[in-house]
């Protein structure tokens, strides 16, 4: 019996596998139809056509990302009504704490993106919701090794040097911000889910709804009932944790029929995998949300670095606020690039690569030429100290310049993380961001006496070299190969699953 059920089911594996290749031949000879008509459409036709799917995915991912950000900026200006000793625990706290754990939340969450990208190009729509649900698993693993983090930030910080008073008042703001960074997991993994299918409206609507509730909570909690810090964190909890509520019921309760099939015991197998792409995505993405970190941290050893640091910290603010626009774009980039090798359409993911770096270019030049123009003028949005205006000013060469190199990195990023290069490029931000641009910024800041200027011009030559390589990859990649990888990683995954009765 236990030998005719092992015939049966070798019968049955072989007859699936045969079922399954009959499927993927008609699925490519249509892609190729399809990818033909599109071929002979006429450049401007296909532009165009690109360019409204192009903009589904960036236009809320990049609001929605504005609304998030605000999020923290709201927060901190409650906070500073409150008073100093909270501003500067809140800032501690959320500007090196928070960044860390959100640098590789957000880092690992983007190996979702490679995979349902590329499954759901393929319209293997049913992996999906598995994926996802592995996902969770690790991203909420990876939180609970964070803890310790939140829960010894004050002795961590006293060892570190800081004043005794801020860093218990940090302590407590850490401990406020556990249900944040278990937020960033469920919001980033949702996000990136919804992203894959072009589905992200809700994301945008949810995420201004979320940013307006915490504006009003903040003023009632802090302002109106003088709840102090408390109030402000449970807002800031609030504030995050609206949109994931949101997401988890569209994701679940039947929005999304084709990707969603329910809770499944296989997202507890082969865990290996998307571990392993998770931690070099996380690798890669990290490398480059830390890089700006480093920047203040070696100002603030320099001569007058009150002043520079000020200077640097508004300059920072502003490029946050543009980087969040190259963000929308690295999404909407991997999502176009990840869908189309799935369909096995090489030339309409490199057709999408170019029109989505000419279009983050093109917004990256107007922003260059805009705070080229406007120079120490915008420093006083920030502040009323005129040498802190004019160290501005005289920054702005370098803050231009660098939202325009920011404008096109990025969008190389995405492009890595739709072909799954996560590794590759990984090692490339390594020896580009820190083996190469940190220690040129130092020495043009201590040997040559450029003091800022020199690390910030150490740190744009690295992400400049980091950028060129990423240009000759780009360029240099057999696309066609890149599609059998991504058929061969897609089929891979397909058949496990199916054979356990998931499809």
């Amino acid at each position: 019996m236990y030998t005719k059920g092992k015939k049966q089911l070798k019968f049955d594996r072989s007859f699936l596998l045969r079922k399954m290749e009959e499927s993927t031949k008609k699925l490519l000879l249509r892609k190729e139809e399809s990818a033909e008509e599109v071929d002979e459409l006429p450049l401007i036709k296909r532009t165009w056509k690109e360019s409204k799917m192009l903009w589904v995915v960036a236009a809320p991912a990049i609001f929605t990302r504005f609304s998030t950000f605000g999020i923290h900026v709201t927060g901190q200006a409650f906070v500073g009504h409150i008073g100093s000793k909270e501003l500067a625990a809140y800032a501690i706290v959320f500007t090196v704490l928070m960044r860390f754990a959100n640098g590789i939340l957000l880092g690992m969450s983007s190996a979702l993106s490679t995979l349902c990208g590329q499954a759901y190009g393929a319209k293997r729509y049913f992996m999906m919701g598995v994926y996802l649900q592995r996902s969770w698993i690790v991203l909420n693993f990876t939180c609970l090794l964070l803890l310790p983090l939140f829960f010894f930030t004050s002795p961590i910080l006293k060892v570190l040097g800081q004043e005794e008073s801020i860093a218990d008042v940090a302590g407590t703001v850490s401990l406020w911000s556990i249900p944040v960074i278990f937020a960033y997991a469920m919001s980033f993994t949702c996000q990136t889910f919804l992203q894959s299918q072009s589905k992200n409206i809700l994301i945008s609507f949810l995420a201004a709804f979320s940013i307006s509730i915490h504006i009003f909570l903040s003023w009632l909690l802090t302002i109106r009932y003088k709840l102090g810090l408390p109030g402000a964190m449970i807002s800031t909890i609030v504030a995050y944790w609206i949109p994931n509520i949101g997401q988890f019921i569209f994701v679940t309760c039947g929005w999304c029929r084709e990707t969603w099939h329910g809770f499944s015991f296989l997202a507890f197998k082969d865990l290996w995998p998307i571990v392993k792409l998770s931690v070099s995505s996380g690798a890669m993405l990290c490398l480059e949300l830390w890089y700006n970190t480093i920047l203040v941290l070696l100002t603030g050893s320099l001569k007058n670095a009150e002043i520079e640091v000020d200077a640097l910290s508004i300059c920072l603010n502003i490029i946050g606020w543009a980087m969040m626009i190259s963000f929308g774009f690295l999404a909407a980039a991997s999502v176009r690039v990840a869908n189309e090798l799935g369909r096995g359409n090489a030339k309409a993911a490199k057709f999408s690569i170019a029109v989505t770096v000419l279009t983050s270019s093109t917004v990256g030049l107007l922003l260059f030429l805009f705070f080229l123009f406007y120079r120490e003028r915008l420093a006083y949005i920030f502040t009323a100290n005129e040498q802190v205006a004019a160290a501005v000013g005289d920054l702005s060469p370098l803050l231009a310049f660098s939202i325009l190199l920011n404008s096109v990195q990025p969008v190389l990023s995405g492009v890595a993380v739709g072909a799954g290069w996560q590794s590759l490029v990984a090692y490339v931000n390594l020896g580009c961001y820190y083996l190469i641009g940190i220690p040129v910024g130092v020495i043009l800041s201590r040997f040559l006496q450029l003091q800022v200027k020199g690390i910030w011009i150490g740190m744009i030559f690295g992400t400049l070299v980091q950028t060129i390589i990423l240009i000759i990859l780009t360029c240099k990649t057999d696309w066609d190969e890149q599609v059998m990888l991504t058929r061969s990683r897609v089929n891979k995954f397909s058949v496990h699953d199916q054979e356990t009765g998931t499809n």
